[in-house]
């Protein structure tokens, strides 16, 4: 009998475990699969550990790795993909705004060959600014990547165990999950879903937490911003040289009623100083990156693991 691991990361979702277990169980109901379900918790400073403790004590299927701090949302999940041993593994968040109901869908579409199958929103009960400003930064990085990368893909799906030991291969620090599996290359099936309205808890995704995970998609899949600013300094340059020339000519021409002023300069100087401050802020990105591959820290400290025999 094949076997699944079902992984679902969480920080603070203590008012969500015990619903997300139920509806996960519900739905591995009607399959033929054994299955376990990893709880990865990040250091949870509320009661999320001891509800998944109790879980665990009355259901061996549940097991949890409790992380030793807060390592941040993207090294946790992808440490908990790589502890799972199931022929397949399915990776859900715990705010339930990635429905459990769909596992038996990813599982069909699994069993007929696929092996990554994942879950794609083509709406947002969620903040409709927030979803737009996603949808044109997905599509700003699928131009300028040479990766074929899933608009609104989080990382909710279905992994083959032929994926999970690929990604053991890549050893990455600091990885940009759903960037990885579109450059693996197999093909991919996907399974729309409305993402629903978050019902207990707030989000842990603030400005810095997505402006983070644009950067890394940024600097891991694109040279294009660096060959930018190189084009848009010998653009700068030219005009500067132009206007300086028409700026002289015109002097020589009026000598006695043209006035430069000081406008000009103060215009120029500041649009110039904005420009620089802007790619030294995108270089600064992409040595950050080298910098945290170079360091080569562990993903996560575990500080202790529950039910794994």
């Amino acid at each position: 009998m094949k076997y699944v691991s079902i992984v679902t990361p969480c920080y603070n979702e203590e008012e969500n475990v015990d619903e997300l277990y139920e509806r996960i169980c519900e739905a591995m109901k009607g399959s033929n699969y054994e299955y376990e379900h990893i709880f990865i918790d990040n250091a949870s400073s509320d009661g999320t550990v001891d509800k998944i403790r109790a879980l665990a004590g009355k259901d061996k299927r549940v097991r949890a790795i409790v992380n030793a701090r807060n390592f941040g949302h993207i090294r946790s999940p992808y440490y908990g993909l790589l502890q799972a041993k199931g022929d397949a593994v399915i990776i859900l968040a715990s705010d339930l705004q990635d429905p459990p109901e769909r596992i038996p869908d990813f599982i069909e579409r699994w069993e007929a060959g696929f092996k990554a199958v994942i879950g794609v929103k083509t709406k947002s009960k969620e903040s409709g600014i927030i979803y737009l400003m996603r949808t044109l930064y997905y599509r700003v990085l699928r131009k300028l990547s040479d990766v074929e990368l899933i608009e609104h893909y989080t990382g909710f799906g279905l992994y083959d165990q032929e994926i999970i030991q690929i990604l053991r291969q890549f050893d990455d620090p600091y990885p940009y999950f759903r960037g990885l599996i579109a450059d693996i290359g197999f093909p991919i099936a996907r399974i729309e879903f409305t993402q629903p309205r978050r019902k207990h808890g707030i989000t842990k995704n603030n400005f810095y937490n997505l402006y983070d995970m644009a950067m890394l998609g940024m600097t891991g899949y694109t040279k294009v911003p660096l060959r930018l600013a190189t084009m848009l300094g010998f653009v700068v340059a030219a005009i500067s040289f132009l206007v300086g020339l028409a700026y002289l000519l015109y002097k020589l021409v009026d000598w006695q009623n043209f006035s430069l002023g000081l406008a000009p300069v103060v215009i120029g100087l500041f649009f110039l100083g904005s420009i620089q401050l802007i790619f030294l802020g995108i270089v600064g990105e992409y040595i950050g990156a080298i910098y945290t591959q170079v360091m080569h820290r562990p993903l996560v400290i575990e500080k202790e693991r529950i039910n794994f025999g």
